[in-house]
């Protein structure tokens, strides 16, 4: 695959998985900001490639340990604490899945979320 077509993938994905990111903003913080979405996908989408590298492969806990770190960036650029950050990386893990499952049924691409875990 091309450059561009790889930079197109991923501004898709990242644009989708900032949607995800943003209705849970939106429903647990008030937060109404997408552009801020799209850079909280972009830093957990860093942070979850990294430290799924190092320490994804440990057994039983790696897996916990990549989803801690995204949940952890989470909590740092939304208000509200652990728990908040949590429901927030819920929701949008959730409205993520809708949006691909309509992007499916609709026939478009084999896209995934950029920033959120699939």
């Amino acid at each position: 695959m091309p450059l561009i077509d790889s930079l197109i993938v991923f501004g898709i994905g990242l644009l989708i998985g900032a949607i995800g990111i943003y209705v849970g903003g939106r429903v647990v913080t008030g937060i109404e900001d997408y552009t801020y979405a799209i850079g909280t996908a972009f830093i957990g989408a860093i942070v979850w490639a990294i430290t799924a590298f190092f320490l994804g492969g440990i057994p039983g806990i790696g897996p916990l340990i990549v989803l801690l770190a995204w949940i952890w960036i989470i909590n740092r650029r939304y208000p509200g604490g652990w728990g908040n950050a949590a429901l927030i990386g819920l929701i949008a893990w959730i409205t993520v899945l809708a949006v691909l499952a309509v992007l499916a049924w609709a026939g478009v691409g084999n896209f995934e979320a950029i920033g959120v875990p699939n």
